[in-house]
Parts: structure tokens; C-alpha cells; sequence
């Protein structure tokens, strides 16, 4: 995924930096595989704020993504990259060859096309999933489980990887894009390559009301309001602050906020940098 220049002919148009979408090869969803969304604008079932600078934004329609590639044996072409405006990630819609249609995320590099696989039989090449066992060990995978059936939940986002270092046991060592090193048991599935889309964190809005149609609503610094509002507001000109906090006096730079005896500190061999 490229990057377009824009002529600077409006002022929202002078710092923008968009996608080309040139991956994508079609603009209309497979209806079967969408569900309606409903927008919450960061209140509860009782109507109060509980979550601020959100509401508004374009409507949208849920892509049901299968995460699990449980149709082991079966053979898929690939129909469509498509974009989704739930993921950074793009998405592709595939055809099993007994008729049964699904979204899945699109590995860097799948074409239109292209047939891929799932099960513990099928070839370490791009877009097959298979379990950790049955993966070379370096290689580049994503779309990761850590419990085995439940489907993959970490390396989704858009342009990231996991790199397989190790087996030993019943656990493989894998290295995370955060940079931590983490056991996950051989039985767990993984799709093979990394995700599509690497070029997301260079896009640039633009402007105040990219971020509206996004459904994100101004946020205020903690620094520009009234000591009543916040610890860090009030004082003179700029001469406020102290050391940086939440809302609620909690020190938000630095502070550990997992817990010490999470059931998961054993599967970590090499904390996050």
C-alpha cells in the first residue's frame, strides 16, 4: 500500500497524507458476511458518559472475519482485498471450493486468485494457517491464538508480525511486535506472512474533521483546564502541569498498571521494551 502527495489547494488538503487503496480491488462487501453495528458514543446502558471523545462518525456495517480457520483440507481462492473500516488491516473475502464464502485478514503480499489453506497438513506458504508445530521455525506469521480452538487474538493490526524462534516441549517461543518473547502452546494455530497495509501509521488526516467522520470527538489537555477539572489544569499562562496524571490523580507516564500475579507472567520469557 502506497502513499499519495496532494497539491496543497485547500488548507485541509496541505499536511494530508492518504492512502492509495491501489490493493484494493473492489468497493462493494459481500452482503452475507456483514451485520449492522450500533454506536454507543461512549455511553451505558443507563445513557451516562462513561467513555469520553467519542460519537458521531460515519455509519458502518460489521465484516465478519474468521479468525479461527477451523475448515481444515479445504481448499479457498481468493476473490477480494477489500477495505474495513473496523481494522486498519485490510481484509479478503475467499471462496471454499464447496461454495461456503468468508473474510479473513489479508497477509502482505496475497493476490486476487491466489488458493490457501488451513489445517495441520497444508504448506507454510503465504495466507495458510496451521499450528505452531508445523511451522519452520523464523518464520513470519500473524493472526495468532493462545488458547487452542478460541481463534487468533494478538498480531492483527495492520503491517505487523511475530517471528517463531523456538519449540520446545509443548511450547513455542515467539517473538511479538511490542518485542516481547512469549510461550504459546504448539497445539495454537497461526496464518503464515505478516499483515497488509504496513504504510497505516504514516497516513496524516489532515484536518479536525477527518477525525469526526472517524468517530472521534476533541480532546481536551488535562494542562488547558481549570484545577477543578483536572489535577494538571489551572495556574498562570502555561506555567501548570506537574507530573503528568489521569483525570482521576492516577501518574499516567511510567506507572506499571499490570498486575503482579497475572496467570500469564510464566509464558513471558523477555518483558516488552
Amino acid at each position: 500500500m502506497k502513499l499519495k502527495k496532494i497539491k496543497p489547494v485547500t488548507p485541509g488538503l496541505r499536511f494530508r497524507v492518504p492512502q492509495s487503496f491501489d490493493e484494493i480491488t473492489t468497493s462493494k462487501p459481500e452482503k452475507s458476511l456483514l451485520v449492522t453495528s450500533n454506536r454507543s458514543g461512549g455511553r451505558n446502558n443507563k445513557g451516562k458518559m462513561t467513555v469520553r471523545n467519542i460519537g458521531g462518525g460515519h455509519k458502518r456495517k460489521y465484516r465478519i472475519i474468521d479468525f479461527k480457520r477451523k475448515k481444515f483440507g479445504v481448499t479457498a481462492k481468493v476473490k477480494s482485498i477489500e477495505y474495513d473500516p473496523s481494522r486498519s488491516s485490510h481484509i479478503a473475502l475467499i471462496h471454499y471450493i464447496d461454495g461456503e464464502k468468508s473474510y479473513i485478514l489479508a497477509p502482505k503480499g496475497i493476490k486476487v486468485g491466489q488458493e490457501i489453506i488451513s489445517g495441520p497438513d497444508s504448506s507454510p506458504e503465504i495466507g495458510n494457517s496451521l499450528p505452531l508445530s508445523k511451522i519452520p521455525l523464523g518464520s513470519i506469521i500473524h493472526n495468532i491464538e493462545l488458547v487452542p480452538g478460541n481463534g487468533g487474538s494478538i498480531v492483527r493490526s495492520a503491517g505487523t508480525y511475530a517471528q517463531l524462534l523456538a519449540k520446545e516441549d509443548k511450547y513455542a517461543t515467539l517473538k511479538l511486535p511490542s518485542g516481547e518473547m512469549r510461550l504459546v502452546l504448539l497445539t495454537c494455530m497461526a496464518t503464515m506472512g505478516s499483515v497488509s497495509n504496513q504504510k497505516h501509521m504514516n497516513v496524516v488526516l489532515g484536518k479536525a474533521g477527518r477525525n469526526r467522520w472517524l468517530g472521534r470527538r476533541p480532546r481536551v489537555r488535562g494542562v488547558a483546564m481549570n484545577p477543578v477539572d483536572h489535577p494538571m489544569g489551572g495556574g498562570e499562562g502555561k506555567a501548570s502541569g506537574g507530573h503528568p496524571r489521569s483525570r482521576k490523580g492516577l501518574y499516567s507516564k511510567g506507572l506499571k498498571t499490570r498486575k503482579k500475579n497475572k496467570y500469564s507472567n510464566k509464558f513471558i520469557v523477555k518483558k516488552r521494551k
